[in-house]
Order: structure tokens, then sequence, then C-alpha cells
């Protein structure tokens, strides 16, 4: 056992342990909840932001390409005129790239009424026609209404697949259509500032953050900080639609082998999201956990060793003193007293030890004077968990079948003392409450207990048990074999069958031993008591734990199996009964052994409550078992 001392200095330890460990789970968790809300609504926030420089964009897009549209339309009105005023122009390949160099136009084409180019800056396009690919038959509507100027979105020419934007109309005099095409500089370069991997690039200050844009439908990356990403499907790298879709909130997931949190913004048709790797995320928790353990541990190591103190000086010293006087009277100094007043407690404990202490003493008196009186051969004993020694009479040595040495030592600590009658209390007595099997002897043990003090009585009742024993023995066993007789197996039967649950599969088996008559005729009655006597022992260990065997009478005997778990169990120990049946001998004497055999009969009990008509079945059943091997031989 422990002292004190250490018991409190362990338990403030494990509190202080368990109570910095609580602590911490609990920053940790704050610390973690409030991260991830900070890393949502930064998300969120560098999200809008991004959402609003794609509108800015956009609108100024929209803006740049009208002005583009009406300065290409206005350019092919200008060159239309100065062409018609100059009829000469159109027989001029110079005369018409002059003219593109002081308009900024990139090509001029010059369509007849039919829809076929035949002058312009570009000589190898002559004879293209608005049938000449997807981009020419765009006009194709100006050859039934010369009223049209179109302006064509800027997409792919059919010569070089370049960029460019082309506007057309018709010559005031009707005679000729005039094409222009710009190649859209302006239009570009504003759309290369909206597109979403270059915007993605102005926000990330932290590279462990990657910036992601994703078609809502496919899932294809349609823009990244990460390029290598760029067209890929986002299962790729590790996210999935339904994750986004589901966990507005944000969510974990391994992100091109990198735990990360992602969040995620719905923005048109695309999913902008922003993800961050659990490394980020995570870096400042582990320095500030550390940082508050160790303050807390210092807290808790200096709290601790105060309280340690105070209750080392006003506790434990005083109970280490009264431990001490304690000791004393245990050890039989009951003249002791104790007086310890450090506090209103201490001073209440010490007025009951000593009221305990002089009870006690007024027992023992009292006890003495009892057992001095009495010349009854029985054995007396008391013992109180506060005094070692145990207080008896005479007989209680004797009773016990002690040596002077052995009772010195059991009698000088209870404990000890206490221990010996509990190995007696292993042995019980099966048919008598409270009596034990000591050696040969049997005795009863009556003992009483309050307030930890311990009253007993020990009676040697051997002889009466003994005699009791016999009376059964004669009573209940046949004296030939040693088995149970018709009364003692009655006397089973009725427990068992009055608690059917107990026993489970069972049955009750009719055994009539073979060939007795001719054995008795052949070797006496003295080799058919040993032809029995040998049945008797194959029956009583055919089925040890499962069977308990009896003889009837003569040579009928009856085995009750019982306690098998299912029927195939049952069976197979009757099927095994029936091996034995004629693979059997019996020894009659040293020199003398001949064939066993038996016929038997067997009924399944299932419930039933009358085993006297189940053990008529059985005999029914015998008979005709041994009618059939009769014929049988």
């Amino acid at each position: 056992m422990k002292p004190l001392k250490k018991i409190i200095s362990r338990y403030m330890n494990l509190v202080t342990l368990t109570m910095i460990s609580f602590l911490t789970v609990v920053i940790v968790c704050v610390q973690n909840a409030d991260t991830h809300r900070q890393a949502y609504n930064d998300a969120i926030t560098t999200l809008q932001q991004i959402e609003q420089v794609l509108e800015q964009n956009n609108a100024e897009i929209a803006e740049i390409s009208e002005e583009y549209r009406n300065t290409c339309l206005h350019n092919a009105e200008a060159i239309a005129y100065l062409i018609q005023d100059k009829p000469s122009v159109p027989d001029s390949v110079d005369e018409f790239r002059r003219i593109a160099g002081f308009m900024e136009v990139d090509e001029i084409h010059i369509f007849d009424e039919t829809g076929r180019i035949f002058a312009g800056t570009h000589p190898d396009y002559y004879g293209y026609t608005f049938d000449s690919g997807e981009q020419m038959r765009f006009f194709q509507p100006m050859l039934t209404d010369k009223s049209l100027k179109l302006v064509q979105d800027i997409m792919p020419n059919v010569a070089e697949a370049k960029l460019m934007q082309y506007s057309a109309l018709w010559s005031a005099d009707g005679n000729f259509i005039v094409q222009v095409g710009m190649s859209p500089v302006n239009v570009m370069k504003a759309t290369q500032k909206n597109e979403l991997s270059y915007i993605f690039s102005l926000f990330r200050v932290n590279t462990e953050a990657g910036y992601y844009a994703i078609d809502q439908t496919s899932g294809e990356i349609v823009g990244s900080t990460e390029l290598d990403d760029v067209h890929k499907n986002i299962e790729d790298i590790g996210i999935s639609l339904n994750d986004i879709d589901v966990q507005s909130r944000g969510f974990h997931a391994k992100v091109n082998g990198q735990d990360s949190f992602c969040v995620f913004r719905l923005v048109d048709s695309n999913y902008i999201g922003r993800i961050l790797t659990n490394r980020a995320l995570y870096e400042w928790i582990l320095m500030n956990t550390v940082v508050l353990l160790f303050c807390l541990v210092i807290i808790a190591v200096v709290l601790m060793r105060a309280v340690t103190a105070y209750m080392n000086r006003y506790v434990v010293d005083d109970i280490y003193r009264i431990n001490k006087k304690l000791h004393a009277i245990a050890a039989g100094n009951l003249d002791e007293v104790i007086d310890i007043q450090s506090s209103t407690e201490f001073a209440e404990l010490s007025s009951d030890i000593n009221r305990m202490k002089k009870s006690l003493l007024d027992n023992s008196r009292k006890m003495s004077y009892v057992l001095s009186k009495t010349n009854m051969y029985i054995g007396v004993y008391e013992y109180d968990e506060h005094v070692l020694q145990v207080r008896f009479t005479e007989y209680v040595p004797q009773i016990l079948g002690l040596s002077p040495e052995e009772t010195g030592q059991l009698f000088c600590d209870y404990r000890m003392f206490r221990k010996f009658l509990s190995e007696l209390r292993n042995h019980p007595f099966a048919d008598e409450d409270n009596v034990f099997r000591l050696d040969e002897r049997y005795i009863r043990m009556e003992e009483i207990s309050e307030n930890r003090n311990v009253f007993g009585v020990l009676i040697d009742v051997t002889e009466d048990t003994l005699k009791r024993l016999h009376i059964e023995q004669e009573r209940d066993y046949d004296h030939l074999t040693g088995l149970y007789n018709r009364r003692g197996l009655e006397s089973f039967l009725d427990v068992c069958f009055h608690k059917p649950a107990e026993f489970c599969e069972s049955a009750l088996i009719m055994i009539d031993a073979d060939n007795l008559k001719v054995v008795n005729d052949t070797y006496g009655h003295e080799g058919g008591d040993a032809y029995l006597r040998q049945l008797a022992i194959l029956l009583k260990e055919f089925a040890p734990g499962h069977g308990v065997a009896a003889r009837l009478g003569g040579d009928e005997f009856v085995l009750f199996l019982y306690k098998y778990q299912n029927r195939a169990a049952l069976a197979d120990a009757v099927m095994a009964l029936g091996e034995l049946q004629n693979n059997s001998s019996a020894r009659l004497n040293d020199d003398l052994e001949i064939p066993l055999g038996f016929s038997f009969g067997c009924c399944l009990t299932e419930g039933c409550a009358d085993y006297q008509a189940l053990l008529r079945e059985a005999d029914e059943k015998m008979y005709e078992n041994k009618k059939f091997r009769k014929s049988g031989r």
C-alpha cells in the first residue's frame, strides 16, 4: 500500500494532467474551428473580389468590343466611299494596301454582285466566295439584301485561321461589296486581362493557396494558378462536383496529393474556388498550442506544489500520527490515547477512536466471562479488524486440528485466521448448509459480523454426519455395483424432471445384461456378480458429466443421459452405446475374461414430465431390441 503523500501527489498529478489535456483539446478544437472560419471568410472575401474584377473586366470587354465593331463598320463605309470615288483603285493592289495602312485596317476585300472576291489587299484571296467556309457564309444574306451592314464576331478567318473581325456593306451605287478585316488587338488585350488564370495570379499572395475555376457541368478546370491543372477534370486532382455542391461551407480533400481545405463559390457557370493546404492552414495552431501548453504546465506545477505542501502540513502529517497510534493499539497496547487537535475533524476522529477502544475493552471482558463459564465441546472465536489478535476458547484449536505452533501463528493475526477459514469454506458438504469438510472430519461453522466485529462458533459434527451418510448409502445405493438403486434413481429424477430446462436434450435408457443366467450357471454367482459389476463400471464411465447410471435389480439397469446441447450430440452418444453392445468384455477374475453383452431401449424425454411412463416405454423398446438381437444370432 502506498503512503498517503504519494497517493495525494499522484492524484494531483493525474488531475493536473487531465485538466491540461482537456484544456489543450478544447483550445485546439476552438483554434481549429476559428481557423476554419477565418479560412472560409478569407476565401469568400477573395472570391467576391475576383467576381467583382470579372464583372468589371466583362463590362470593359463589352465596351471595347462594341467600340471595335463600330470602328470596323465605319472603316468599311469610308473605304467604300473612297473606292467608289476613284474607280481606278480596284485595279491596284498597292493602292488598296496604301488605303489599308491609312485606315489602320489589316485586310480589304472587294466582292462582286455574285459574292466573289475580285480585288483587295490580298490577291491570294481572289476567287473566295461567301460559300468558302463558315466565316464567309456569315455575309451571304447581303446578296439578297443590299441594305445590310454586317459586323462579324471575332473568329478565325478561312485562309489562315487568324483571329479577325470583319465588317461588310454595299457601295452606295450597289455595284460591289466592301469587306474590311481588322485584327482585334485591343479586344484581345482586354480579353487576356479577363482570363481566370491571369486574375488568379493577381490575388495569389500565399503560395500555399491555389485558385481554380471549374466548369459547373463538365467539371473541367478552365483556369488555375496551377497551369499544369488547366483543362484537367477535377476528379484528376482529387475533388468531386458533389463535394462542391453539398459542402458550401468548405471541405477537406487530398488535392494533388496534399491534404487541403477547399472553398468554392458559383460565379456564372463556373465554380471559383480557393484551395489552401493543411500545412499552411494549421501551422499557427501548433505554435500557439505549444506556447499555451507551456504556460499551463508552469501554472499547474506551481499550483500543485502549493496545494500538496498545504495538504502535507495540515492533513497528511496528522494522519500519520493517528496511524502510528492505531498501530500501537492494534499491536495490543489498548492504553494508548489519541489526541490530535489540529482541526475539528481530527479532534472528532480522535474522540471516536478512543470511544471505540473503550468499547473493545468492555467487549473483551464480557467475552472472557462468557467463555470461562461454558464447558460444552464447541469452539467460540471473536476478532475485530482494528485489533490483530483473535480471542477463542480452548476447543477451537482441537476442532480445527491445529498444532500449538499453528495455533500461535493463526490467532496472533486475524487476517491469517480469516484466510484459514476462507480455505475451509472452499470444501462445503453438499447436503448440509454451513458444514464443511476438513480432512476426514466435518465442521459446522456459524458466523455473524457487525461493524467489522466478527463472532463465530465452530462445532465438530463428524460423528453425526458419518452416521447420516452411512444411512443414505444403505438407502439410495446398490451394494453390489455402487450405482443408484431404484429409490436413489427416483430421487435424482424427481429433482431433474422438476427443472427440465436445466438438463437440456436428454434420454432414459433401459438396459438388460445378456446371458446372466448362463454366466451364473457356468461361473457361479461370484462370476455373475463380477459380470454385473463390469457392466456397472461400463455404464458409470460411459458419458462423464452427461450420464447417471442405476441398477433396478437383477440384470436390469437404467442410464439417464442429460445436459446435451443439441439432439445430434445426444444421438451420437446413443449410437456410441450401441457400438458397445457386442464389442465389450468382462473380466471375472485375473485369469478369466468373457464377452459382455446387453440389450437396451432408448426413449427421448422431449419435455415429458412423467419419467415413469418414459421408463416403461424404454423397457418395451429394450425387449424389442433383445428379441431382434437374439433372432439375428
